[in-house]
């Protein structure tokens, strides 16, 4: 006699529904040092880096979700910001990265410059 196979599901065994679930929340984590959070009318989802939240205009942005939302919001954090307005932020933010970064290592060039112009300066003295 031919026995079926039976249809009751092997625990230990993960199922693929389960597997596909864990995929998924696997790849909603933001990189290190990002935060998500959903922005506009659309609940669009960004990544934010963590140290633009200290900025100005995101603080702003902070205050305006905490006095729509308030402080114990669950999940994701949402900002009521107009999608097209929080991506200029973001550009300009990164814009000010990028100078903030040239002109870091600007200073370290020209502090450089005027060690080394100095000591040449005393030699000659």
């Amino acid at each position: 006699m031919n026995r079926r196979p039976s249809k009751v599901a092997d625990s230990s065994c993960p199922s693929a529904p389960n597997v596909r679930e864990s995929l998924r929340r696997r790849r909603r984590r933001p990189p290190k040092g990002h935060v998500p959070v959903r922005v506009g009318e659309e609940m669009e989802r960004f990544e934010v880096r963590a140290d633009l939240l200290s900025r100005q205009p995101f603080l702003e942005l902070l205050h305006l979700s905490a006095t729509e939302f308030g402080y114990g919001q669950r999940g994701v954090l949402r900002i009521p910001c107009p999608v097209p307005l929080f991506r200029r932020l973001l550009a300009a933010s990164a814009d000010v990265a990028a100078e903030e970064v040239y002109l870091l290592g600007s200073f370290d060039d020209l502090l450089l410059d005027s060690t080394a112009a100095d000591q040449r300066h005393s030699d000659h003295q």
